[in-house]
């Protein structure tokens, strides 16, 4: 159901507001590009920071401008067992594909809360549903025994998105999961490798800049073009980390806005970019020739 490349949507602002301008041009190029899907306010949407209005405001915003062309999974994860399911059953009155759903963080709940609270929000909506493992985040990883537990009692629990950084994990996975159910990367950088141990593709940050790139590169992975897709992993390789020297998404809001694409506007307690890191930032697109 999940495979290729989805990206992780910034959410534009322009003093203090989204900015829906932005939002619809980058959606549009993402869209041209050939990318599979678009996720809005995931963690690279700004999600803590959106009130509950301008949540499903940008997820029904994704919706409209993307009219089927590609799918729409919205980020409605939360801390909150309640929230987490009002924000879903949301998501899919507006239309949405497919919801992403993070670990619940701060109050890290043992594995078996974790088990009652996803399949507290799949009993409550028929949408396909991603879990979203970032202990880095989220203090608290969804542990392999709890994703097979999740698969087998929750039909509508159908992917992980693994953002825990080793590809030993997605190995794990694929042993005890069904072949129907799909692993992607949450780092640009490992895409190639977790693909290599049996995921699908990706939910990508570079490709708010370069989704071209990053779909082909995905594209050549999934059908074993090893040559070709490691060229571009080497290539872009660069700027998969230094969009990661700054808290996401400070780094891409910034290289969005060299190109004049957006401000670079996020919300406290998220800040700009520190000097040092904008010109190492700025170095690494002049050399991909994404700006001038």
């Amino acid at each position: 159901m999940f495979s290729g490349t989805y990206t992780a949507l910034v959410t534009p602002f322009r003093n203090d507001q989204f900015d829906d301008a932005a939002f619809e041009a980058l959606i549009e190029a993402q869209i041209a590009a050939g990318i599979d899907g678009i996720v809005p306010v995931g963690t690279t949407g700004e999600s803590p920071t959106l009130d509950h209005e301008e949540h499903l405001r940008v997820i029904r915003r994704a919706v409209e401008i993307a009219k089927g062309r590609c799918k729409v999974m919205g980020g409605t994860g939360s801390n909150s067992t309640t929230e987490a399911v009002a924000l879903t059953i949301e998501a899919e009155k507006v239309g949405a594909d497919a919801a992403l759903l993070v670990a619940p963080y701060y109050n890290k709940p043992s594995q078996e809360g974790l088990f009652r609270h996803f399949s507290a929000i799949a009993a409550a909506s028929k949408l396909p549903l991603m879990l979203y493992s970032i202990p880095g985040r989220c203090g608290i990883e969804i542990a392999v025994e709890t994703v097979q537990r999740l698969a087998a009692a929750c039909p509508t629990i159908v992917a992980i998105k693994e953002a825990g950084g080793a590809v030993d994990r997605v190995g794990a996975l694929r042993q005890v999961l069904p072949d129907s159910f799909d692993i992607l990367s949450g780092d640009d950088s490992l895409t190639l490798p977790f693909v290599s141990a049996g995921a699908r593709g990706v939910v990508s940050v570079a490709s708010n800049i370069v989704p071209k790139e990053v779909g082909d590169m995905t594209r050549a992975a999934l059908a074993g073009n090893l040559r070709d897709a490691t060229a571009l992993h080497e290539r872009f390789f660069p700027l998969y980390k230094d969009l990661f020297i700054e808290p996401n998404p400070v780094p891409i809001k910034y290289a969005l806005s060299l190109q004049g694409r957006m401000t670079p506007e996020v919300r406290l307690p998220l800040c700009e970019m520190g000097d040092a890191s904008k010109a190492r930032l700025t170095a690494t697109l002049r050399k991909l020739n994404l700006i001038s």
